[in-house]
């Protein structure tokens, strides 16, 4: 498809897609610490708890790089 292959677009779809999502999400955390009045400690917590998985997802693509498995 215009001249990329499959492997190229998976690559560009798995680290500017999920990278935007991942923006997106942390958006959405932070409009619902400001709406729900969660202050300086319930804005932390929403943060660390809710995003734990996304530096989880980014720590796997960063070691797997590391490796030498991608």
């Amino acid at each position: 498809m215009f001249g990329f292959s499959e492997e190229q677009i998976t690559e560009f779809g798995m680290t500017f897609g999920i990278g935007a999502f991942m923006l997106y999400m942390l958006f959405i955390i932070f409009d619902l610490a400001r709406k729900s009045k969660a202050g300086k400690l319930g804005t932390f917590v929403l943060f660390f708890v809710l995003a734990f998985g996304m530096i989880g997802f980014v720590a796997k693509s960063i070691i797997a790089r590391i490796l030498g498995l991608q």
